[in-house]
């Protein structure tokens, strides 16, 4: 299991993330995100933004659908803020 794997294993047991990349964004900007876990296909306008608030950026080697379905949702998943590690 990889990092990231492990990462969003924990945040989805703590209840401690948002999904999508407003939302990351949104997180961010409060000071509220710890760390952003990305898909490898997360948008290069939407990462160089997350890369400016100085928080590890863990990358998910997987595509967004991948993400998605790793954290059962039924949808897919760019981007998602850990509020809490």
């Amino acid at each position: 299991m990889s990092d990231a794997e492990t990462i969003v294993r924990n945040a989805l047991k703590s209840g401690k993330y948002y999904f999508g990349i407003r939302r990351t964004i949104k997180a961010l900007r409060k000071g509220e995100a710890k760390a952003v876990v990305v898909s490898k296909n997360c948008p290069e306008e939407f990462l160089n933004e997350i890369k400016k608030f100085k928080v590890p950026v863990i990358v998910f080697e997987g595509t967004n659908m991948q993400l998605g379905e790793f954290c059962r949702k039924p949808f897919s998943i760019s981007s998602m803020a850990i509020l809490e590690m």
